[in-house]
């Protein structure tokens, strides 16, 4: 898609020197959630960061805050102000472009890091050079008790969800671990990274261009570790709305996309007749249970559109690296049944007090 003209306006003072991490946020219409954003960051032990603060036509007064929190919390930041949403994939790639910065981070606007998120961070992703991403803790902001992601998990369906999500969580917890890809609420990149492969396909609009990065990423041998000590309050889906139809059309859109661009041909083979056959299942429950057809109107939104994507798809085969770096991390295909607990799991943790 097209983006707009913007403007861009630094509210911070300007430095020389480069930061060593660009923390990349999206908002839309999401004044209520600012104070807390800004607070998490005026809190962070590691100060050698600037904020990038892409505004998608927000008509709250997102814009007028952000100049009196820069000053309040005295966070360095950037405003890219959109006249229009252009989703989160192509905003969140102006941020990207919009620095130097050897660490690139995407944050949702509706979280509050704690103090030595981004410290761990980073610490984990300069360790190690063939780590290109860094998954956080993120918990949610009304149950801090229960996770909401430790990462992506995806299975031979092309069913992603949230690793461990609606887990109880273990404070303690330290042991970093191997996942597929971060969640692009509060996931890390390194710049190296993103020049190789790209930042988000603007295409996706928003949902699922997290699990696309990933799996470019891991086809072209980079590797993402979930670190637990960077641990992140979320409120879940604060913006689209959590099970709204134009979200349940661009889920659908979007899932036939990323396995188009992404799934080598010979997996792809061999599980197509499982992926078709839980696609439908899910198109048909969602129109059974919630009169809600716009699941089966993404598909076919993606069917139709499918040629252009074939282009896409041979660039990305074509730059395969080490078929097991994203091979061995494939979760296995479970009943339905199975597959609805993995949601059942991460709704308990989402359920608002009364």
């Amino acid at each position: 898609m097209t983006i707009p003209a913007v403007s861009i306006s630094t509210v911070s003072t300007p430095t020389v020197s480069t930061p060593a991490v660009s923390i990349v946020v999206l908002n839309y219409n999401g004044l209520h959630h600012l104070h807390g954003l800004f607070a998490g960051l005026a809190d962070q032990t590691l100060r050698d960061f600037e904020l990038v603060l892409i505004d998608n036509g927000s008509r709250d007064g997102s814009q007028a805050a952000v100049a009196q929190l820069r000053t309040a919390f005295n966070v360095p930041t950037r405003l890219i102000a959109n006249p229009q949403n252009v989703g989160f994939a192509a905003a969140c790639n102006q941020g990207i472009r919009a620095g130097k910065s050897p660490f690139v981070i995407m944050l949702n606007n509706d979280t509050r890091p704690e103090p030595q998120w981004l410290e761990q961070l980073v610490t984990t992703a300069a360790d190690q050079p063939d780590v290109g991403m860094v998954a956080s803790k993120m918990l949610f902001a009304h149950r801090p008790d229960r996770i909401n992601s430790a990462g992506i998990a995806l299975d031979w369906t092309g069913i992603a969800w949230d690793w461990r999500g609606g887990e109880e969580d273990d404070p303690a917890e330290t042991d970093v671990q191997e996942v597929f890809g971060p969640c692009g609420g509060a996931g890390l990149y390194t710049r190296a990274l993103l020049e190789q492969i790209g930042g988000f396909d603007d295409d996706f609009f928003a949902y699922l261009e997290d699990v696309d990065l990933a799996w470019r990423a891991r086809l072209a041998g980079w590797r993402c570790l979930y670190q637990p000590r960077a641990r992140v309050l979320h409120a879940h889906s604060a913006t689209s709305g959590e099970g709204s139809p134009f979200k349940s059309f661009l889920l659908g859109r979007n899932k036939v996309w990323l396995l188009a661009k992404n799934y080598p041909q010979p997996w792809l083979n061999r599980y197509l007749p499982e992926i078709v056959g839980y696609d439908l299942m899910a198109s048909l429950y969602g129109v059974a249970t919630r009169g809600d057809a716009a699941l089966m109107r993404g598909r076919l939104a993606a069917l139709a559109a499918l040629p252009r994507f074939m282009a896409k798809r041979r660039a990305i085969q074509s730059r395969w690296h080490d078929v097991d770096n994203w091979r061995r991390l494939m979760q296995p295909v479970v009943p339905p049944w199975a597959v609805s607990q993995r949601y059942t799991h991460l709704a308990a943790g989402m359920d608002r007090p009364a």
